[in-house]
């Protein structure tokens, strides 16, 4: 087929120019087909293609891409044990674009968590415009934004931490773009028995059942998709189911429950973290909001709302972000008691809002 870049996809910015892509795949017709429709979009170019992970390696030192796509089932070793390594590395933005990163899949939240950009499922019937057109709009949004190193996992003094007293009740965080990562960061710092936390990250509803299933897997805590009515426990992750919903808190005579609803999307976004935030404002004086890396605005309005009424609100920092928009945003609004680093976000919640009994 011949392949033309559609006309809804924006021109090169006026005095920059086009983001440089490898593609990494072993399969010669994916690379040519990506190459082609690629380099139709006047924004990118392909500079090189490499057909596994060594290869890859030493194309990247020799080419220094903005931006990779990398297939996860290749020979000699795997698209995720080379992203694992390159993160660590050499940090860059990643599109996964792989058969096994259908939505929803382990495979995708793995390379989420990771810190890849995005994730996209190579086609099961062919390849058609419509596709080929959103690649081209998702690689150029990953090469626009900034990798950054995996954090080494901080061994957290649970014993030290536990049994403490909280004055808070409840955490609420958002995320997007580079969420996955930063979510599972920010609730390793936290202790086994940390006031409930509810999070709406911006993914797909399939992404984020596999995305619970990971953190129950990986975390101390309870993680559970929230479900409406359920009940705030301490030492519980509930994670915003999305698809037709929004999630949030209701005071039901004085226990904080969880919220679902079904409702249009706000900024773009179904699981919004500004209507998360908006639930709380009856509550905001035993709330903690957290709004992490993340592209547009989701959260900032709401954030500033719930700061105004006594929650406690956090945003995470540029250096540390994938995407400093949603934080950046709350910044600007005047929403923010704090701005940190990742990694000092939880440790900053369990020294200012508990103490040992």
């Amino acid at each position: 087929m011949t392949y033309q870049s559609p006309s809804k996809h924006a021109g090169l910015p006026v005095g920059s120019s086009p983001k440089k892509v490898l593609v990494i795949d072993d399969s010669p017709s994916i690379r040519s087909m990506l190459r082609l429709a690629l380099n139709n979009d006047p924004r990118l170019t392909v500079v090189g293609e490499a057909d596994d992970a060594y290869d890859a390696r030493e194309k990247i030192k020799a080419l220094s891409p903005d931006v990779i796509t990398l297939d996860i089932e290749m020979p000699r070793m795997s698209g995720l044990e080379f992203l694992d390594r390159l993160m660590r590395l050499r940090p860059m933005p990643v599109v996964m674009f792989s058969s096994l990163t259908q939505k929803g899949s382990d495979s995708a939240v793995r390379s989420l968590s990771l810190g890849a950009i995005d994730c996209i499922g190579k086609p099961q019937h062919g390849f058609n415009e419509e596709l080929l057109s959103d690649l081209c709009e998702r690689v150029y949004s990953a090469s626009v934004s900034v990798s950054r190193p995996v954090s080494p996992e901080k061994n957290v003094d649970q014993n030290k931490l536990a049994n403490r007293r909280w004055t808070k009740k409840a955490i609420l965080v958002g995320a997007s773009t580079g969420g996955v990562a930063a979510v599972e960061v920010f609730l390793k710092g936290l202790p086994v028995d940390c006031p409930p936390v509810v999070v709406s990250q911006h993914m797909p509803a399939s992404f984020l059942e596999s995305f619970s299933v990971r953190l129950n897997q990986i975390l101390k805590q309870d993680v559970v998709l929230a479900t409406d009515g359920a009940p705030l426990n301490f030492g519980q992750v509930l994670i915003a189911p999305g698809g037709d919903y929004h999630c949030g808190i209701k005071n039901s005579s004085g226990q904080l429950q969880c919220k679902i609803w079904k409702g249009p999307k706000r900024e773009g976004h179904r699981p919004s973290v500004d209507e998360m935030f908006l639930t709380a404002e009856n509550d905001a004086q035993d709330v903690i909001a957290v709004l992490l890396t993340g592209l547009g605005k989701d959260g900032a309005a709401e954030m500033k709302n719930l700061h105004d009424k006594g929650a406690f609100c956090i945003a995470q920092d540029e250096a540390s972000s994938v995407v400093y928009g949603m934080p950046k945003v709350a910044f600007k609004l005047g929403g923010v008691h704090e701005v940190l680093p990742l990694d000092d976000i939880a440790i900053t919640i369990c020294n200012k809002y508990s103490s040992g009994r």
